[in-house]
């Protein structure tokens, strides 16, 4: 979603590779079919699979009509509209239907294969563009004085075929680049005149492309904008009808197979399969809106930054990609490396990369600047495959198989510091201890070294293996080492003794699938039964591994048992995904996949082959010209530091494995229909179902019923702190952003914060994992919680202030009284008076000074006053 900056996973996957996508008017069913004609329907906002059908044969086009109610389809040169199944709900019983997709028409006239349908804007009509030159008018249902039409005088194929708004024009565009208009008028031009009307030619235009052809084509009938992309990677924007140019830009070194406009008519999406691009450009602006293209060669090494957020793609097209682990988007792209990139590894602080390619060097990258800032090389030119990056970012180590020593360098100078020499084959594999006491190498002589580069003496201890060492990992706490093996054998080592404490055999677990050239079956096969990659999770608990198959392996560490065995793929483009091979394939020349057909292909571009036999590889070479099926891997996987999920780099692409389920993020369990209503929004909140009402109101949008559920809700601890955990995680920002205006407007303190408490504690990982998403809601809710504590420190205040003024006057008050008691006990007639006058104080801080008359003498206790009896 290009408004949202994210991307999302549909969980499920075709056997074939997907040839057509159509996305319903509403938006809420999307159809896919594979290059076996095979569909699949969902319903996009749960990302649930409803239905599973089969068009048997190659759909070469597919769209929905306007209404929603019908979709077309193209299978070779024959048309099929069907009826649009309905979702669950729609029906009577809300239930799936058992046979839901039901063939309205069929459709036959075209000669060749049928590439473009376009339907009108009332769903009556729609066109159809074909190889066969022509392009054809069809009726969804007979309509009276209709009949199919023919639309014919371009030289090469036609490729697409519009009406306008009004629907009283036709444009066509064939693939050399002439549009034509159509209008329906008789022969003289005259409207007056009913004779001979038909669909004619009143106009043609051309592109007027030198040495290329038109490869893909949209038309915006709301503002006539037409835009059509050619396979030297331009594409032109026109208005129509009079044809004017308004822009004409190069965005691809490759052809443009695939075009798309908005709704509105802003944005543009072009797509170009031999490089994996994909571009959105807003016209109008002339500016990017989504520009991302992955890797167009195999990806060999894969890392996840310090804090989660980023995972960094190495493959052998030379590119280093970093990907935003939460979007699924490419954030920046280095390409300085002139060959394949092997190996990639963060410093601990996270702002620095390290990367070895087969060019013979080791680059340090400033991921704050986003530039190369240091480059290491060798004495002799190397081809290095393994890189290690000390804890504390002051040394780097690199391995070779062209050399049997490990080379060190200092990352603050460049300068190479050492040739650590041992190992008596090639150089596999590096990892630094995370305490960053030792150095572990894996090599090709059946050893795994410990290093003690930071000692006196760089003595090295050797730990015998009976196979090559392919891939080692360190636990965390720095205390176990495992190796895998290219017998297939995963081994626990400790690394203080030296010694072995666990290990098993993984290749019935690791055994992929068989190839198309492979003379042994899958079983007898040992090119895939060994790790190639295998990683730690945080606690040390477990490792993944993954190798030359199509499985990533979970075992547990302590027990040595399997948890979990992942398919990666199974798409049967790919070669090794599946064990057997079908018999019904197999010809005398070989496997059918094998046998090269572009010979038999109708256009001349297709039939040339300009490619020369052997490998190819590289990223100045077309990456599309294969001379054998790609095949199925996953040459490195690596667990998150959060280890919560873990990334795998394979033949499919980057794939993130997780224990959150992102798919279930955007369920809505109640969906907008007529019996989400206010009133049993009520009903729910009068049954005590608070959470339901809750939902009720946030998918109605009300102000005020929000306000009216979210104040009903019992001011209990333990009944906010259940609602809040059952609170589906789409909605978590909207609740957010609900208890920050309530805590703002209204005076309910204590309440609003039980509830940013119990949010904030069931929905915590979530909320730091996705912060981006929910930045302004917590910005508001810090802003107002600010504030209350500025308001309760101000009250705070105004209230200790109030209580010792009270104090003081109760303390004055106490002074006052025992003043007058000291008072009565010096009034005359007491016989301790032998003064003629003193000083009293009355109690104010004020002294009285006054004169006593004398008494008689007499001891009388009645002359005593201010004295109880």
């Amino acid at each position: 979603m290009a408004l949202s900056n994210k991307s999302h996973t549909l969980p499920f996957a075709h056997r074939q590779n997907i040839a057509r996508l159509a996305l319903n008017p509403k938006g809420n069913l999307f159809l896919s079919v594979d290059d076996d004609g095979r569909a699949i329907l969902t319903h996009l906002p749960r990302r649930v699979v409803l239905y599973h059908f089969s068009f048997k044969g190659n759909v070469s086009a597919l769209t929905f009509s306007p209404s929603g109610r019908h979709f077309a389809v193209a299978i070779g040169r024959r048309i099929e509209v069907w009826q649009t199944p309905s979702t669950p709900g729609d029906g009577a019983d809300g239930e799936l239907e058992f046979a839901p997709f039901v063939r309205h028409h069929q459709h036959m006239g075209h000669y060749d294969t049928v590439q473009s349908i376009e339907w009108s804007s009332d769903s009556r009509f729609f066109l159809s563009a074909s190889k066969d030159l022509t392009a054809r008018i069809w009726s969804l249902n007979p309509e009276p004085g209709f009949i199919p039409t023919t639309l014919s005088g371009h030289r090469q194929g036609v490729y697409a075929a519009y009406f306008s708004k009004d629907q009283e024009k036709i444009y066509t565009v064939s693939r050399d680049g002439a549009l034509f208009e159509w209008q329906y008028t008789s022969k003289s031009g005259d409207e007056d005149i009913d004779e001979d009307e038909r669909w004619r030619i009143v106009d043609k235009h051309f592109f007027m492309q030198s040495n290329t052809n038109l490869t893909c084509a949209a038309y915006h009938a709301e503002s006539n904008l037409l835009v059509a992309g050619f396979s030297n990677g331009t594409f032109s924007l026109y208005e129509l009808p009079d044809f004017n140019q308004i822009h004409n830009l190069s965005i691809s070194q490759n052809d443009i197979d695939f075009v798309s406009i908005n709704r509105t008519g802003e944005w543009l999406a072009f797509g170009a399969s031999r490089l994996g691009q994909l571009l959105v450009w807003e016209w109008q602006s002339e500016s990017y809106i989504l520009k991302q293209q992955g890797h167009f060669d195999s990806m060999n090494a894969i890392a996840y930054s310090p804090d989660g957020t980023r995972v960094v793609t190495a493959a052998d097209d030379g590119k280093i990609k970093i990907w935003d682990a939460n979007s699924g988007f490419c954030v920046v792209t280095f390409t300085e490396h002139t060959s394949g990139v092997t190996a990639c590894e963060f410093a601990k602080r996270g702002n620095v990369l390290f990367t070895a390619s087969l060019d013979g060097s080791v680059r340090a990258w400033d991921l704050i600047r986003y530039r190369n800032f240091r480059t290491f090389t060798a004495p002799t030119r190397l081809s290095f495959s393994s890189l290690a990056v000390d804890p504390s970012g002051e040394v780097v180590c690199a391995g070779s198989l062209d050399s049997f020593d490990i080379h060190t360098w200092s990352v603050q100078t460049g300068q190479l510091l050492d040739q650590l020499a041992g190992h008596e084959g090639p150089v596999s594999c590096l990892a630094f201890a995370p305490d960053g006491s030792s150095l572990m190498s894996g090599s090709w002589d059946h050893t795994v070294r410990i290093w003690s580069i930071f000692a006196r003496t760089q003595t090295s201890e050797p730990l015998q293996l009976q196979a090559d060492v392919l891939a080692i990992a360190v636990r965390p706490d720095s205390q176990q080492l495992s190796v895998a093996a290219l017998d297939g054998s995963l081994t626990f080592w400790s690394i203080e003794q030296g010694s072995q404490e666990a290990g098993f055999d993984a290749r019935r677990d690791v055994s992929g699938g068989r190839k198309l050239t492979d003379r042994r079956t899958a079983a007898s096969s040992a090119g895939t039964k060994s790790f190639t990659s295998i990683a730690y999770a945080v606690d040390g608990s477990c490792v993944v591994a993954s190798g030359n198959s199509n499985f990533i392996c979970l075992y547990d560490v302590r027990y040595g048992a399997l948890l979990r065995k992942y398919t990666v793929s199974i798409n049967r483009a790919l070669d090794a995904t599946t064990p057997f091979l079908n018999s019904r394939d197999l010809t005398e020349a070989g496997p059918r996949d094998l046998i090269d057909t572009a010979g038999e292909a109708s256009d001349l571009e297709d039939r040339l082959d300009e490619g020369l036999p052997g490998s190819k590889k590289g990223r100045r070479v077309d990456a599309a010209k294969r001379n054998t099926r790609p095949e199925i891997r996953v040459p490195a996987v690596t667990f998150s530091p959060t280890a919560r999920s873990f990334a795998a780099a394979s033949t499919e692409g980057l794939l993130i494995y997780s224990l959150d389920a992102q798919a279930q993020t955007s369920f809505d369990p109640l969906d907008l229909d007529v019996q989400t209503t206010p009133q049993e929004a009520m009903k729910a909140l009068g049954k005590k179902e608070y959470l339901n009402a809750l939902l009720m109101a946030f998918r109605l949008n009300d102000a005020g019923l929000m306000l009216l559920v979210y104040q009903s809700i019992p001011a209990d601890p333990r009944t906010i702190v259940l609602i809040a955990g059952q609170l589906p995680e789409m909605y978590l920002g909207r609740m957010l952003g609900l208890v920050a205006r309530t805590l703002d407007e209204t005076q309910h303190l204590e309440f609003g914060l039980w509830w940013v408490r119990a949010l904030l504690e069931k929905h915590g990982r979530i909320l730091s994992e996705r912060k981006a998403e929910f930045a302004a809601e917590m910005r508001g809710l810090s802003r107002v919680l600010r504030n209350a504590e500025k308001e309760v420190g101000r009250m705070a205040d105004g209230n200790m202030f109030q209580v010792d003024w009270l104090l003081t006057l109760r303390s004055r008050e106490m002074q006052k009284v025992d003043g007058d008691k000291f008072n009565g006990l010096l009034t005359p007639g007491s016989k301790h008076n032998n003064h003629d006058s003193m000083n009293i104080d009355n109690g104010n801080g004020v002294s009285d000074e006054g004169s006593w008359e004398g008494v008689d003498g007499e001891d009388d206790a009645d002359e005593w006053i201010g004295l109880d009896a």
